[in-house]
């Protein structure tokens, strides 16, 4: 099986990074390299531009791939979506320039946009009753309204600093986007891909949970337990060290790692001690 990942820019890094906490090493993946082998012989990585990943995924070269929403939406490509992988969020929007004519969406009709999505672009206007000509550019698409190339732009942006430089104003969202986890239409209910798909989504179930161990008095318990936020209900377990230790018990539970610090003060009002904190890799639902 093979995966088809971006080999650079802002999605490359976080995407190795979440295979290697998924298991899946991905050995000598150098920025030259097309393919690398994984530690597992079935499963093999292919390195391509992100914008390039949905064809190679719908033409059966890869069986899944890791790229933007954006890029697949731009290809036109109806892949099965298997994880949004929740990196690399950005945004589409139109923009204009500030103190400029064009302050609305309905302002734009019988004007110009250019963008580097024209598929996007258009899609969205055609849920308008707006009709502008769209102008595909390859690059600067913010320099575009202030050389009287286009009356607005639709770019990303992900936090807007680009945008306010080139004194730009948003106008309207066009589609947020993410890294997602894509595969083939005729291989999405192949085992290997259904793995990988697991693997990769208990890593991001992972994310954010602590895993809270704690001896509790047995009489103590349910009152512990009204305190304890965790997912579904505690693991209890007797606890025997050799010694006299009455009805005590070992309580285990995930929770939210926002919920930790005030969540102890509350176990060990409740009885709890040896309070014991761990970060969590993996968590398979």
């Amino acid at each position: 099986m093979r995966i088809a990942v971006p080999n650079k820019g802002r999605l490359h890094e976080p995407t190795l990074a979440l295979l290697e906490r998924a298991g899946l090493h991905v050995e000598d993946g150098s920025d030259r390299k097309l393919y690398a082998d994984t530690v597992d012989p079935d499963v093999q990585v292919l390195f391509a531009r992100a914008a390039d990943i949905p064809a190679y995924v719908a033409d059966g070269a890869a069986a899944v791939g890791v790229t933007g929403l954006d890029q697949v939406r731009e290809h036109g490509a109806d892949l099965p979506e298997l994880l949004d992988l929740e990196f690399g969020r950005c945004r589409l929007v139109l923009a204009a320039p500030e103190d400029g004519p064009v302050a609305s969406t309905a302002d734009l009709d019988g004007g110009t946009v250019a963008t580097e999505f024209p598929r996007v672009t258009r899609t969205f206007f055609r849920g308008t009753a707006v009709d502008p000509e769209i102008v595909e550019v390859s690059g600067a698409t913010e320099l575009t309204p202030h050389v009287d190339m286009a009356d607005a732009i639709v770019d990303i942006t992900s936090t807007g600093t680009t945008l306010r430089m080139n004194r730009l104003a948003e106008i309207e969202e066009v589609l947020a986007s993410s890294a997602r986890l894509f595969a083939d239409p005729d291989r999405v209910g192949d085992g290997k891909v259904q793995q990988l798909r697991t693997a990769l989504g208990s890593v991001l179930a992972a994310e954010g949970k602590r895993y809270l161990m704690m001896n509790v008095p047995g009489d103590r318990l349910s009152e512990v337990e009204s305190v304890i936020p965790g997912m579904g209900g505690p693991t209890v377990m007797e606890v025997d060290n050799g010694a006299d230790d009455g009805d005590a018990v070992a309580v285990h539970v995930v929770v939210d790692e926002r919920e930790v610090f005030e969540t102890i003060t509350r176990l060990k009002e409740a009885g709890a001690s040896d309070i014991l904190v761990t970060e969590i890799e993996r968590l398979v639902e």
